[in-house]
């Protein structure tokens, strides 16, 4: 198969755009499609400085290597949340680690055991209110995490890896549950309000098939294993569904995420109530916004009820 740019042979063929294209094409239209899409829906500024949830895989490092290409002043934060099984929180954020050494780039490194005194696992499982699923405990600690390390870093935007595959995946759950509170708020850029900073999603529109070549062809080592914890999940089962209607229907999965945003920014979803603040308190152990005395976090943390 020939690029359909240049005419030399592809290295990748994307039926779902029908776009063939060699290494070289490949490479320049992925980061001309990253950029494409945080000017489509306004996810920051040329000056924004930027911090780059990065976990050691395949999607937040490309991120991270293109936002680094574009010319944003974008640093990396790794969340090391103990997880054991094959070493793999340490396997991973030596994959981070070499990445930021490698590009010059500069990663804050932020050890749950070490800062907070348990891992995630354990945060688990200690729980009072009964013990939580490590996927629960773990989001809860990594959104904490993340909101506070960007507040007190003064970034303007949070920047995460969420890919297609992801962003489709999580459409299918909350709209087979019709979640009310959660569809209107899937969107690539989530805006900050007094205590929570501004959120964006650059990749959202790439299928993880496209990452995957993005970082193979840069030669960006990544840790390819999934979570151990993670394996089984329900997601899992809505990525598998929504692959299988791939394979029979090239580009599903991008126009079932695309016709969402259309509705959603067409007025389909009461948006304006959904982003309105609401009065919150300051955690009385952090500062971070909380609807109660203690923040959750912090109630994990302190194992409090």
């Amino acid at each position: 198969m020939k690029c359909r740019k240049c005419r030399e042979t592809a290295v990748i063929n994307m039926a779902q755009h029908k776009l063939a294209l060699c290494r070289e094409h490949y490479l320049e239209w992925f980061v001309q499609q990253t950029e494409r899409a945080i000017h489509k829906y306004a996810m920051f500024p040329k000056q924004a400085r930027l911090l780059a949830a990065v976990s050691g895989g395949k999607d937040s490092l490309a991120l991270w290597d293109v936002l680094s290409k574009l010319g944003y002043a974008v640093d990396g934060l790794y969340i090391h949340l103990g997880i054991p099984d094959n070493s793999y929180s340490d396997e991973s954020c030596r994959k981070a680690v070499q990445f930021a050494e490698q590009h010059g780039l500069n990663l804050t490194v932020v050890n749950l055991k070490e800062q907070y005194g348990s891992s995630v696992i354990e945060l688990a499982g200690r729980s009072r209110r009964g013990q939580l699923r490590p996927c629960a405990a773990c989001g809860l600690v990594k959104r904490y995490i993340m909101n506070r390390t960007g507040l007190d870093g003064g970034y303007d935007v949070l920047v995460t890896g969420h890919n297609l595959d992801d962003e489709a995946a999580v459409l299918l759950g909350n709209t087979l549950h019709w979640s009310k509170e959660l569809l209107p708020r899937q969107s690539p850029v989530l805006v900050g309000m007094d205590g929570f900073i501004r959120k964006a999603k650059p990749i959202c529109r790439f299928y993880e098939r496209e990452t995957a070549a993005y970082t193979l062809l840069e030669g960006i080592d990544y840790v390819d294993e999934e979570c151990p914890y993670a394996l089984g999940g329900t997601s899992y089962l809505y990525k598998d569904l929504l692959n299988r209607l791939e394979d029979e229907q090239p580009g599903s999965k991008l126009s079932f995420y695309q016709n969402f945003l259309n509705a959603r920014a067409g007025g389909f979803f009461n948006v304006d109530a959904v982003d309105r603040p609401v009065e919150m308190k300051n955690c009385i152990h952090c500062g971070q916004p909380t609807f109660t005395e203690t923040c959750a976090f912090c109630r994990l943390v302190y194992e409090e009820e």
